[in-house]
């Protein structure tokens, strides 16, 4: 029987083993417990008896023994210096699947005596750490999932010691950060087995019952989210499963949590905002979680007051994305009309605070469009054009960069020339002289008259905006199709009655 045959052996079902080795177990003392003896000892639930796969007999023990001396022996005969090969890591992982076999079998034949499986669980916590230098040789990693070892890992994910839990979530985190893991040839199938075990959901499993007030705990919560990222980074389809895997809800939940600002809060904060962006299905299904009036809820925190710290700040601004990529879908700005987003941007553009940048990104999302029209119309109902306007009267604040200068402007070409004069405010007044057009021409007559006194007060000339206007007109695309030829009509036919009437 090889390696493979081995770690794939299901042996008979076999709860009983020889007296011998039962007056063994029993004399075993004198062992140091640490901090496993006090943590997560509890039994089993009677439930959990039937749920276990296998367990391993006094014959299987005995062919994973052989197995192991055999290793040795030719690891003994190779030497054991030098980086981790092949041969190895099969040694590793014989000794892990022994150890996980054996707590499994002490854990069903003594569930009610948690001293009877104690010492299995130190072995098996120290197993786990051993694994860590996988992580130095990602090129291995198809030797793990060949093995079945990730099914092991994903195992122990849930397993009722919390202890073991979270170091095996730490590494599966040191294993998936490895630098350009998908330039490694045979590490993706790391993450394929990782997401074909369904590790979406046994994370979140896992999540549900750990106690952040805890530090080990609250670690293991920030490793498990930098899980999640870094699956994402390598295969973005993982976060398709964030709404049937139950991420989206846990995410939601964290960040509704009253618990002060710390890097987990973060961190569920970036997360949230990866799994939106460029999935539509997780912003309907965020929609219907009441995620919207979460986001609003959170956002909320900085109408009047800024975030004092640049990783609250960040928080903040992943909040914002996460809002903004939402109002995507059309189901999403009716749910920001009701809860109140409207109300709550305009305050955040009155206040002047850091969230007014992210105000109005969420308003150039919400108001777009056909889609647009409802907030549109309750934009202006509560007085928003109020708030806006003077934004686009105030002059841009100086960073101590100077314009270029005469001759770089000679080396530019018309259009290099155009696209700076736009960043540099064109495009700014080309919609004020639009707006400014479309109001003279479609309100009353006093408006125009209003908005001619201001002109001359300011000593500004309709000359300067009809040519505004006509560069504007000129410049809409290269495209000539029949929108852009009505669109320039429009804006010819405004400036017309501008300057006639």
């Amino acid at each position: 029987m090889d390696v493979g045959e081995l770690l794939h052996f299901k042996p008979e079902m076999a709860l009983k083993r020889g007296l011998e080795e039962e007056e063994e177990e029993k004399e075993r003392t004198g062992r140091k417990r640490g901090r496993l003896e006090a943590r997560g000892l509890g039994p089993l639930p009677p439930s959990h008896l039937n749920s276990v796969s296998h367990v391993t007999s006094a014959r299987t023990q005995k062919i994973i023994e052989e197995k192991l001396m055999e290793l040795e022996e030719t690891e003994a005969g190779e030497g054991t210096d030098g980086p981790l090969d092949e041969v190895k890591l099969k040694k590793m992982i014989l000794g892990f699947e022994k150890r996980v076999l054996k707590n499994q079998e002490l854990r069903i034949k003594f569930p009610d005596d948690p001293r009877k499986f104690m010492e299995s669980e130190i072995d098996l916590n120290e197993a786990v750490e051993e694994l860590h230098v996988v992580a130095t040789a990602p090129e291995l990693y198809p030797v793990l999932v060949e093995l079945g070892t990730v099914k092991s890992l994903l195992s122990l994910l849930s397993h009722d010691n919390t202890d073991i839990a979270i170091a095996t979530v730490d590494l599966l985190q040191e294993m998936t950060e490895v630098e350009e893991l998908q330039e490694v040839e045979g590490a993706e199938t790391l993450v394929g087995a990782l997401i074909e075990g369904q590790v979406v959901t046994i994370l979140v499993h896992n999540l549900q019952r750990l106690d952040e007030t805890q530090k080990l705990e609250a670690d293991g919560v920030h490793n498990s989210l930098g899980i999640f990222e870094n699956l994402a980074e390598v295969s973005p389809e993982v976060c398709a499963e964030a709404g049937p895997g139950g991420l989206l809800a846990w995410l939601l939940k964290r960040l509704r949590a009253k618990l002060a600002f710390d890097a987990n809060k973060l961190y569920a904060s970036e997360i949230l905002a990866i799994c939106i962006q460029g999935h539509e299905e997780n912003r309907r299904l965020l929609g219907e979680m009441d995620g919207i009036d979460v986001l609003l809820q959170q956002l909320a925190v900085y109408k009047r007051h800024d975030p004092p710290t640049s990783e609250e700040l960040e928080m903040m601004e992943n909040l914002f994305d996460t809002l903004c990529a939402c109002l995507m879908l059309t189901d999403n700005r009716e749910l920001f009309l009701r809860g109140e987003g409207l109300q709550l941007m305009n305050l955040m553009l009155r206040e002047k605070k850091l969230s007014r940048n992210g105000a109005l990104r969420v308003l150039d999302h919400a108001l777009t469009g056909i889609d647009g029209a409802d907030n549109c119309n309750k934009f202006v109902e509560i007085l928003g054009l109020r708030t806006i306007f003077p934004l686009f009267m105030k002059t841009p604040s100086k960073h101590g960069k100077k314009g270029l200068t005469k001759d770089q402007a000679e080396n530019l070409s018309e259009d290099e020339l155009y696209l700076r004069r736009l960043d540099g405010g064109l495009f700014t007044l080309q919609l004020v002289d639009y707006i400014m057009l479309d109001v003279c021409a479609t309100g009353p007559p006093s408006i125009k008259r209003r908005v001619l006194k201001i002109l001359n007060l300011r000593n500004a000339s309709v000359k300067t905006i009809k040519n505004i206007m006509r560069e504007y007109a000129s410049n809409l695309g290269d495209s000539n199709t029949e929108e852009q030829a009505e669109e320039q009509d429009k804006i010819l036919d405004l400036l017309d009655k501008f300057q006639n009437t």
